[in-house]
């Protein structure tokens, strides 16, 4: 099949179907759908509500080894694997994260696949799309605002303005906002102090949106979000500040999952959007229950690489929406492979089966830590034409050591055909039953304890190390919340906190330099190492490519 040049230019040639086309093929009545135009809608709560006696389909967690320069591919694996599974005569459903326009505006481009494998409207998705991002900035801000006029307005809580930990949030990379000083300008604007912004996708609301399972789930966890301490350091609630039923009602609409289509016109769900390195990197479990009510096979992705994207898809969000995945398909690429194996990003067209081998400690990683999880895992191969036959053989033999095949696939050039093989092994073992699933660590571990065990047994750490102050807050914690799940704020590029350390290391040190209290999510943050959850644009931003040419066409977007 002859490619055009670009991603965008393969979207514009799509023939997609009338959105109530697609939700035909999921027995979605036209009244079930609220339309965006002519090829998105969302599904509304009244049809979602009639499906609680349905039975739920099989899930199926696609995730990656450690990430790369050189590309892995989930989001193409995904919807290739979808469009393959449908191919095969079952009724599947691809369930994604929407893309954030930091990424869109930085350095990685878009996120709604690649090739012949990709979801449409392509240039909707990854900019406004129907508006879900804006309403959690606004959620998140408005409660932001509410907490700084209670203090104007009297302060009845009695609210230490040096103790509010509630920040703002913009969807955009701007390393500017990651520390400023507020309220300026007298005493009309309210107490100076120091405060800084957070990337929408890494915010608490995101999480608690794509965590809650009905409106009513949405409105308890946003009144229990902590905006900020009392001065002898009693916790204050969004619902002390009277905000969570305003924050629910600017997230009504957007709370309702998104329905559109792949090129190959497979239905696809895409709704919330929370990165994987900073924040739990799960797609809603409001989308991921009705898809499940929808198809008999739900594909689904976590962002980056295992450690990061499959372990909180295990431990916080299948731990807490009662979910249990069969099969887990793993991708991976021989170049990145190659990288892991110590090669560089430039010398990567040469065959090096030897370097392919080497870069394979990573994919044995991987595949030991999902072993753990009790759900049986196959390799998918996102073949690059460069691609040798003993360089194949190389990521064949390492799979087979964790009793896991390894399958060639060519989605990105072929779409769903080029992931028959794939569909058939991963329908064969969703349909064995093999899975076992159980979380790494039970709830009542010790907070402490969840990060070490994570850190030993996932990151191949010695252990960990923290700051006597982060120490306390541990032990703070531990008190009211000992029983939340962790989420590991650490670089996606490596199993430690280095992100040059290739390969799977082992004994390291992990160093957690705080804690950060998500009541509203029920998980506690570990930012460990220098990661940060305001990521700044790179040298040569993506955006300064991104313009409309003379047709009125989007150019430079993936």
């Amino acid at each position: 099949m002859s490619s055009p040049k670009s991603d965008i230019e393969i979207a514009r040639q799509a023939k997609m179907l009338p959105i109530q086309e697609i939700g035909a093929k999921l027995d979605i009545p036209e009244t079930g759908l609220l339309p965006y135009g002519h090829t998105k809608a969302k599904i509304s709560f009244d049809f979602i509500d009639e499906l609680s006696k349905r039975p739920d389909g099989k899930l199926i967690l696609v995730t990656a080894i450690t990430p790369t320069p050189a590309g892995e591919g989930k989001t193409t694996t995904s919807v290739g694997l979808t469009d393959g599974l449908n191919r095969m005569g079952k009724k599947a459903l691809v369930c994604l994260r929407e893309p954030s326009l930091g990424p869109c505006f930085g350095m990685k481009g878009g996120a709604a696949g690649g090739g012949y494998a990709q979801v449409v409207p392509m240039e909707d998705i990854n900019l406004h799309f129907t508006g879900d991002f804006h309403a959690i900035g606004a959620a998140n801000n408005l409660l932001a605002a509410l907490v700084d006029n209670h203090i104007h307005q009297g302060n009845a809580l009695g609210i230490d303005a040096r103790r509010v930990s509630w920040r703002r949030v913009v969807d955009m990379n701007d390393r500017a906002l990651r520390s400023i000083v507020c309220s300026l300008g007298g005493i009309g604007n309210g107490f100076p102090r120091e405060d800084g912004f957070d990337i929408t996708v890494a915010s608490e609301v995101m999480a608690i949106f794509c965590l809650a399972d009905s409106i009513e789930d949405l409105q308890r966890r946003l009144g229990n979000i902590v905006v900020a301490q009392t001065r002898d350091r009693k916790p204050v609630t969004a619902k002390e500040v009277n905000a969570d039923g305003a924050m629910t009602v600017l997230l009504k609409d957007a709370f309702m999952p998104n329905l559109v289509q792949t090129l190959e016109n497979s239905p696809a769900m895409i709704h919330g959007g929370p990165f994987a390195n900073i924040a739990h990197g799960c797609n809603s479990v409001m989308a991921t229950k009705t898809s499940l009510k929808l198809a008999d096979y739900v594909v689904t992705e976590a962002g980056f690489g295992a450690d990061l994207g499959a372990e909180k898809f295990f431990d916080i969000k299948c731990r807490k929406a009662g979910i249990s995945p069969e099969a887990v398909v793993l991708v991976a690429t021989i170049r990145a492979l190659k990288m892991h194996g110590g090669v560089a990003l430039k010398d990567l067209g040469a065959e090096n089966s030897k370097a392919v081998a080497e870069g394979c400690t990573n994919l044995r990683r991987h595949l030991k830590n999902l072993a753990r999880f009790g759900v049986p895992a196959v390799v998918a191969v996102n073949r690059f034409i460069t691609d040798s036959d003993a360089e194949l053989q190389a990521v064949c033999d390492a799979a087979a050591e964790y009793d896991a095949q390894a399958i060639v696939c060519s989605h990105w050039s072929d779409g769903g055909a080029g992931t028959k093989e794939l569909a058939k092994h991963v329908a064969d073992l969703v349909d064995s039953g093999k899975a076992k699933f159980k979380p790494l660590y039970p709830d009542e571990m010790p907070l402490w304890e969840k990060v070490e065990t994570i850190a030993r047994d996932l990151y191949g750490a010695s252990g960990i190390t923290a700051p006597q102050p982060v120490k306390n807050r541990f032990k703070l914690l531990q008190e009211s919340y000992g029983n939340f799940p962790v989420c590991m704020a650490k670089t996606q590029y490596s199993f430690s906190t280095d992100p040059n350390l290739k390969g799977a290391p082992d004994g390291h040190e992990l160093s957690v330099r705080e804690l950060r209290l998500s009541a509203g999510a029920e998980f506690v943050v570990a930012v460990c190492g220098d990661i940060m959850t305001m990521p700044g644009l790179p040298r040569e931003p993506a955006a300064n490519k991104i313009h409309i040419n003379n047709k009125g066409e989007i150019e430079g977007l993936f």
